[in-house]
C-alpha cells in the first residue's frame, strides 16, 4: 500500500506560471544571444576569443579590459551579467544568471564552476521561480567545479576550494571548502 509520500505529486509543475519574471534583452535578443552563444561561447571550435569580450558587450554586458574566457562558457542573459578587468573566466563555466552575476576585478573562475542564481520554491505547489543575485569581490578565486548558489555574495579576495558548493556569503579574505562550504582559514596575502 502507497503510503501519502509515495502517491501523488506534491507539486503541479502544470500550474507553474512566471509571468512576473523578465529575462530581459527582449525576444529578438534572446534569440540572436541564443546562436551567437552557441557559436562562439559553448563551442570549443571558435578561435578567435579575443572576440568574445566584444560580443558580450554588444548583448549589454558590462565587460572590463582584458577578460579571457575560454571555450565551452555558456552565459544564459550576457545583459545580467558584469565583469571587472583582468578577469579568467575558465573552460566548461556557466553563468546560469535568471538574476545578475557581478564578478569583479582580476578574479579567477576556473573551469567547470557553476554560478546557478535560479531556484524554485518547493514550499508552492506551482513551483514559482525564484531568482537571486551573485556577487564575487575583487582578488577573488573560484575554484574548479564549484557551485555558487544564488544569493550568496563571495568576499574580496577569498577563495573557494575546488568542488565546493557554496550556499552562504564568504567573508573577505576567507578559504573555504566543502559541501557545504564552510571556512577553513583566512587567506595570506601573496608575496
Amino acid at each position: 500500500m502507497a503510503t501519502q509520500h509515495e502517491s501523488a505529486a506534491w507539486v503541479d509543475l502544470g500550474s507553474f506560471s512566471n509571468p512576473e519574471y523578465d529575462p530581459g534583452g527582449g525576444r529578438l535578443g534572446r534569440m540572436l544571444w541564443y546562436f551567437v552563444s552557441l557559436v562562439a561561447f559553448e563551442s570549443g571550435w571558435f578561435p578567435f576569443i579575443h572576440l568574445k569580450p566584444p560580443l558580450l558587450r554588444l548583448f549589454g554586458a558590462q565587460i572590463g579590459t582584458q577578460v579571457v574566457l575560454k571555450p565551452n562558457v555558456r552565459i544564459k542573459y550576457p545583459w545580467r551579467l558584469k565583469i571587472g578587468n583582468h578577469c579568467w573566466i575558465g573552460q566548461d563555466v556557466w553563468i546560469d544568471n535568471l538574476a545578475d552575476v557581478a564578478i569583479g576585478a582580476n578574479v579567477c573562475v576556473s573551469q567547470g564552476t557553476f554560478f546557478c542564481t535560479g531556484n524554485h520554491d518547493y514550499k508552492r505547489t506551482t513551483f514559482d521561480l525564484i531568482a537571486r543575485k551573485v556577487t564575487v569581490g575583487d582578488g577573488a578565486w573560484v575554484a574548479a567545479r564549484s557551485l555558487v548558489l544564488g544569493g550568496v555574495q563571495v568576499g574580496a579576495n577569498s577563495l573557494v576550494a575546488a568542488g565546493s558548493i557554496v550556499t552562504k556569503d564568504v567573508p573577505p579574505g576567507a578559504v573555504v571548502a566543502g559541501n557545504p562550504a564552510r571556512f577553513v582559514k583566512q587567506r595570506e596575502r601573496p608575496a
